[in-house]
């Protein structure tokens, strides 16, 4: 099992640096008051210290606002899932918890304005392949059952058998989602100008920390680059 990049996604964006963290025999049940008390103070960090009507200026935020632009996603309609989760806790919407594993990697994006997110690989079929959709690819959101397909053109990541994330970071699909149950998972870290290959190594190296800490199980990490654009996840 691969994770890879195509390179014409680095062609068009030569700057994308993609961190990724396998973890294996994770024990992702229940809740860990710890991670959830992580999460609820960025939330009140991001509440006394951003407002919705500056938030697109910030340059985190602006560059993939203008990366979405770049493959025909309007940015005031779809919003990369950092925004999402920033302007939701600035309606004053909480997050919920849905297992160990998605608290950590909310605190994560939240702590660093960047977008996180995972797959549990136990239900990945083959390789995951970030690149642009060919619009014939199939699609099924998180918590549904209806069938779609991403626009040609459109950022997607996909397994060997359809789309597992659209809009790059914009909505996940049903079957990889990360319950409970999950025990082997790929986490994504995506990071854009301004981010640097420091600030992702930090990044990487906390989240590490935490899943360790919370959920044990083993660990690998990596960063993904247009002189790095595959690396190999072992037996799915």
């Amino acid at each position: 099992m691969k994770f890879k990049i195509e390179n014409e996604i680095f062609e068009k964006y030569p700057e994308l640096k993609i961190g990724i963290i396998v973890v294996k025999d994770i024990d992702n049940t229940g809740q860990d008051d710890e991670i959830l008390k992580k999460v609820q103070d960025e939330i009140e960090k991001i509440r006394q210290n951003h407002s919705k009507p500056t938030l697109s200026e910030n340059p985190k935020i602006a560059a993939w606002r203008k990366a979405y632009s770049s493959f025909g996603a309007k940015p005031k309609k779809y919003k990369c899932s950092v925004e999402n989760l920033y302007r939701m806790i600035l309606d004053d919407i909480d997050l919920k918890h849905y297992s160990k594993l998605v608290d950590i990697y909310n605190y994560i994006s939240l702590k660093y304005m960047i977008p996180v997110g995972g797959d549990d690989i136990d239900h990945v079929d083959g390789n995951i392949t970030l690149k642009f959709a060919e619009g014939n690819e199939k699609f099924i959101q998180l918590n549904s059952l209806e069938e779609s397909n991403p626009k040609e053109g459109e950022v997607v990541y996909c397994d060997d058998n359809e789309v597992l994330c659209r809009r790059w970071n914009w909505r996940e699909c049903d079957k990889s989602k990360m319950t409970e149950n999950t025990k082997n998972a790929t986490l994504v870290v995506e990071a854009l100008e301004p981010v640097s290959i420091d600030e992702l190594n930090t990044i990487l190296d906390e989240m590490s920390d935490n899943i360790n800490q919370y959920c044990g199980g083993e660990s690998k990490q990596f960063i993904l680059t247009k002189e790095n654009i595959e690396i190999e996840l072992g037996d799915n």
